[in-house]
């Protein structure tokens, strides 16, 4: 090696110059033969991430799923990301190799470099755009228009797509591909010489929960809304009225909460709106409430109508956390029975109620026990949830029997979900439509001697930008070259494949992330505490249905799946719906009475109730209870019946047999023995048994006793006197002389009474005025 490295540091210089001479004449003749070639600039498969400088973003193309003879126009942006300008660019279609399975989708979009191998080359012709400059942070917009006979499209199938954009840097300066967008392509430029596939759409009309149970106190219940933003979607532009303006003209099935049909009805009526301070303001959107009912209705006729039952109940927290608090379960038959009848009241269609949709299409066997107690005999799933065995070579059918009469009816996961996330920007609706388009033809390609039914079953609630990918997807299916469109119900009669897993998972295979999003178990125990206040509270009313109805409702509503993930909102809807409950069973109330004094041994307590109700209330007992009997006794029980915004007395007698203060306390109590509302205690104090008044009373009674004796004695010592005058015929005492009637002189007006001789003796005058 030391030798080596001295040999080589001792070269000559003319040594060295004629070494690469012929190095360098050696290299010619072999270029010149083609036996080698010079490295290339760098390629665009060698940039090291450069293919990820510039954003390209597709925002449109036209039309979707082309037919022979149509031009293809994509529009969409070009943006660098990077620090450099760019310079000489040109954007392009590239053609890629045509897709066999659904899965390749799936990674096409995790797919960001580019990739000659799997991008294709360019279409050739005249076909470019060019860009001569694009600095850093700056964005140009694009349209490629490409006959579709360019594309050299060469069997039926889905084909990988790809915009790109090339040119050259000033860190860099040779071309590369310097950006690239893919997109799926569907070409089936013909009806398919097999058969096609049916597509059931589930086109969901839901909103989120809007109305509580409190009511204006007139005679109309005028309702309450917290807020107007209801109003806002039903507006021209607003995510309903798209929904509905959309779902017109497509072959969809309706999928209906009945509960937003009776939310906007109320709106056609006057209505108030929350404001400070606990006032409300008049609600202004009867106009657009009456339109956009008019407009579903022209738009559901001749479409079938199902109806969740009312207010969209979370079967999966019913089932996992609520179907043990006694009582929650029979809400669900409830909402079932209600539903039916909403929509066929408002929209004027009968609709099928037998059908539940769990949350994401997510079940379990619980799930499926709760749902079917109800009477909806169809569950609708989705693939992720009840998976087929692996291995399955194509997407079997829909329906699927799981035993006791009931049908699975199985959603395909990769469709449903394609609409969800962030439509707003232009370039994620068009990829979210081809993906569609190309998926539901791969179904198709699957098998395509086999008839086989596919039911979509896109996100609840789906913005506006959703609901316009999807009818654009649908759109696109409408002319019936792979698939055509089928009723949700007929969906779930199709005849089930035999591959097909029919076995419901347990429910320890619900997925986490949804589980932590569901009604807790007190939630459920705070909803059937305010149907028991509301048990009790109805039993006093003659027209039950002014409260049993909108509190009703309202708890239904608390059950709704649109709390998920607002564990917040639900909590405040639930203290609402109490509070107001609460606020109305306290109009009818006894008034507070101050402490009172008994004068007597007998007595009447009067005791007021007031009813602040619209209505008469009845089936009320008023109790009065002395806390010591054997001192003051008190008539225990009247019944109270009292017209509704009056106040009414109720007299209960009294007797006190001893003095000294008795506690007495009034309650109200129902017909079936439960008290009702809070007691009214009061303090009776009796003073009219004292020792002075027995004194007195004992006093007066021996004053009357002595009198009485006196005047027995009196009349007794006149008839005494009256004895000895009679005796003078028989003796010497009527001969004595010694009065002087007898005289023989006339009797003078002065003369005494002779009756009275003897009492004129008695000192005492007044046994006269006694007497007489």
């Amino acid at each position: 090696m030391a030798e080596a490295a001295e040999f080589q540091g001792t070269r000559s210089a003319p040594a060295c110059r004629w070494f690469r001479h012929t190095a360098t004449l050696l290299l010619g003749v072999l270029l010149v033969l083609g036996l080698v070639q010079l490295p290339a600039a760098p390629a665009a498969h060698a940039d090291n991430g450069g293919s990820r400088t510039v954003g390209v973003a597709v925002d449109s193309m036209t039309p979707v799923a082309p037919k022979q003879g149509d031009t293809l126009t994509i529009s969409g942006t070009v943006t660098n990301h990077g620090k450099s300008t760019i310079f000489g660019a040109h954007v392009a279609l590239r053609v890629g190799p045509q897709i066999s399975g659904r899965s390749d989708i799936d990674d096409l979009g995790q797919r960001t470099g580019y990739s000659p191998g799997t991008d294709g080359n360019e279409v050739g012709g005249n076909h470019r755009q060019k860009i001569d400059k694009l600095s850093p942070g700056v964005s140009r917009d694009f349209t490629l228009s490409v006959p579709v006979k360019d594309l050299d499209l060469s069997r039926d199938g889905v084909y990988q797509l790809g915009v790109s954009l090339s040119g050259q840097s000033s860190d860099q300066p040779y071309e590369r591909v310097l950006g690239i967008q893919r997109t799926v392509l569907p070409w089936q430029p013909s009806a398919t010489e097999g058969k096609k596939t049916q597509v059931t759409f589930m086109w969901p009309l839901i909103s989120a929960t809007r109305l509580t149970a409190r009511t204006e106190s007139d005679q109309q219940q005028t309702p309450i809304f917290p807020n107007d933003d209801l109003a806002a979607e039903l507006a021209p532009g607003g995510r309903l009225y798209q929904l509905v303006s959309l779902g017109k003209s497509l072959p969809i099935t309706w999928v209906i909460d009945p509960d937003l049909l009776a939310t906007v009805e109320a709106m056609t009526k006057s209505y108030e709106l929350d404001a400070p301070e606990g006032k409300s303001i008049p609600g202004k959107g009867q106009a657009v409430a009456k339109q956009w009912l008019n407009k579903l209705q022209d738009a559901v006729a001749g479409h079938q109508v199902v109806a969740l039952p009312f207010g969209d109940p979370d079967l999966a927290s019913l089932a996992h956390r609520g179907k043990d608090v006694s009582g929650i379960l029979s809400h669900l038959q409830s909402a079932t029975e209600l539903a039916s009848t909403t929509v066929e009241t408002i929209l004027g269609v009968k609709p099928r109620t037998d059908f539940a949709w769990p949350v994401d299409g997510a079940v379990d066997t619980s799930i499926v026990d709760v749902a079917t107690s109800a009477g909806a005999h169809n569950v609708i799933a989705r693939s992720d949830s009840l998976r087929d065995p692996a291995g399955t070579p194509y997407t079997p059918s829909a329906a699927r029997q799981i035993g006791s009469g009931n049908t699975a009816v199985v959603a395909d996961a990769r469709l449903s979900t394609v609409f969800q996330g962030d439509m707003l920007r232009a370039h994620d609706a068009s990829l979210a439509v081809q993906r569609f388009l190309a998926q539901s033809l791969l179904i198709n390609k699957q098998a395509p001697d086999d008839e086989r039914s596919i039911v979509v079953a896109p996100q609840r609630m789906p913005t506006t930008s959703q609901a316009q990918a999807m009818a654009t997807a649908i759109g696109a299916l409408s002319d019936g070259r792979w698939t055509q469109p089928r009723d949700l119900g007929d969906a779930a009669k199709a005849k089930p494949d035999a591959s097909a897993n029919q076995q419901v998972p347990g429910p320890g295979s619900y997925p986490g992330s949804l589980r932590a999003q569901e009604l807790t178990t007190e939630a459920f125990q705070e909803i059937q505490r305010t149907q028991n206040a509301l048990d009790s509270f109805k039993v006093i009313l003659t027209s039950q249905d002014r409260v049993v109805t909108p509190f009703g409702s309202a708890i239904m509503r608390e059950m709704s799946t649109s709390w998920r993930g607002d564990r917040r909102g639900a909590a405040d809807f639930r203290n609402a719906v109490q509070s107001y409950l609460a606020q109305l069973t306290r109009t009818v109330n006894l008034i507070s009475k101050s402490d009172m004094t008994l004068s007597g041994r007998s007595a009447t307590i009067p005791v007021s109730v007031h009813n602040g109700l619209l209505q008469r209330i009845d089936g009320l007992n008023l109790v009065l209870k002395s806390s010591q009997p054997n001192r003051l006794k008190v008539d225990e029980s009247q019944d109270v019946k009292i017209e509704g915004g009056r106040s009414q007395t109720v007299k209960f007698e009294t007797r006190a047999n001893a003095n000294g203060p008795v506690q007495v306390t009034a309650q109200l109590y129902t017909d079936d023995g439960e008290p009702y509302g809070d007691p009214v205690k009061f303090t009776v104090h009796v003073t009219s048994i004292t020792p002075m008044v027995l004194l007195v009373i004992a006093g007066g009674v021996l004053l009357l006793v002595l009198a009485g004796l006196r005047i027995y004695l009196q009349r007794r010592k006149r008839s005494a006197a009256r004895g000895g005058e009679g005796d003078g015929p028989d003796g010497d005492a009527g001969d004595t002389g010694d009065s002087g009637p007898d005289d023989g002189r006339p009797e003078q007006p002065g003369d005494p009474d002779p009756d009275t001789g003897s009492q004129n003796s008695d000192p005492s005058g007044s046994g006269e005025k006694v007497d007489r």
